[in-house]
């Protein structure tokens, strides 16, 4: 596992590339769940996710030779953007891996960054391929099989506790778990009290059929939510979240669907539904703390285009 020292020196090695994004509190929030809410805004990170933070980070740590030979990653989306437009900016070469059922935004952004974008029919292919690719000699950036990401990622939660008032739980969205193994690591070791929480949509739920089994298995991916269907989490992000992690949570995608539409008109906040999500699972631990309870939420991206969101309303009827 990874350490508060790894996050420190990975806060070191990419300042000047990312933004240092806002921590706020939110009026709108905090009257819609009745109780205090804290946001950090990665939305407003370079590429529209925190990806960029463990992108980067990785990309710095590579040799000149793995640089050369270009680099190679999965996504469903934020990833893969985050991956090419920072690998543009440090003159690398880079190939994204994505579904076909990626955004098409995303598919879009990264091309135009420069990256060589390769579809697949579903994430485990996507995954297979660029294996294969990497055994062909291209550098792998996985987007969360790695100390280094999580330790890129892990400076969302650095910045969080040293810019937020008091907290007493915050919550953050699960994918392949990169993101909160590094948050939980940041906020245990310098807020020690803060309890950390998961949240994952139903048909994303790697993290939580993990925690159940003991490990890591492999799930059947049918979230609608693209950012956060990774087909099973690591071993090193299970660990991660085994140890640090109060709970994780589960909510249908039509709750993160709501919950980006509660978050555009309560918090004035334009979220994709990995973030939305968040909304529904603060209702349930706010009822479980109590009035006592003082909310952080990591609003993790906004790469969702206004078409994606009008579709899903209609869909889950959210009108």
């Amino acid at each position: 596992m990874i350490g508060i020292r790894e996050i420190d020196a990975a806060a070191e090695r990419i300042a000047g590339h990312v933004v240092r994004t806002p921590t706020v509190d939110s009026p709108g929030l905090s009257a819609l769940l009745g109780v205090p809410v804290t946001a950090k805004l990665e939305l407003l990170q370079r590429t529209g996710s925190f990806k960029a933070r463990g992108a980067v980070a990785k990309l710095l740590s590579l040799s000149e030779a793995e640089r050369a030979a270009g680099v190679v990653a999965v996504s469903g989306g934020n990833h893969g953007i985050a991956l090419a437009v920072m690998a543009a900016a440090l003159d690398v070469k880079a190939t994204v891996v994505m579904p076909r059922t990626a955004p098409a935004r995303s598919v879009r952004i990264a091309e135009d960054a420069g990256a060589s974008v390769r579809l697949t029919d579903g994430m485990d292919s996507a995954f297979a391929l660029a294996a294969r690719l990497g055994e062909e000699g291209l550098t792998p950036v996985h987007p969360f099989d790695d100390p280094v990401v999580i330790a890129g990622q892990g400076t969302v939660g650095r910045e969080f506790a040293a810019d937020a008032g008091d907290l007493t739980d915050v919550l953050v969205s699960i994918g392949g778990g990169g993101l909160i193994a590094g948050v939980a690591v940041a906020l245990r070791a310098l807020r020690p009290d803060i309890r950390v929480w998961g949240v994952e949509t139903e048909g994303a739920e790697a993290m939580s059929r993990a925690l159940a089994a003991g490990g890591p298995v492999p799930v059947e991916v049918s979230s609608i939510v693209t950012t956060l269907s990774a087909p099973s989490v690591s071993a090193l992000t299970y660990e991660h979240v085994a140890a640090l992690v109060t709970e994780v949570l589960v909510v249908p995608d039509r709750e993160a669907v709501r919950g980006s539409l509660e978050l555009a008109e309560h918090a004035k906040l334009w979220t994709e539904p990995a973030a939305g999500c968040l909304v529904p699972a603060a209702r349930r631990v706010a009822e479980r703390v109590g009035p006592g309870a003082r909310l952080g939420l990591v609003v993790c991206g906004g790469n969702a285009s206004v078409a994606d969101v009008a579709a899903w309303t209609t869909r889950f009827g959210l009108g």
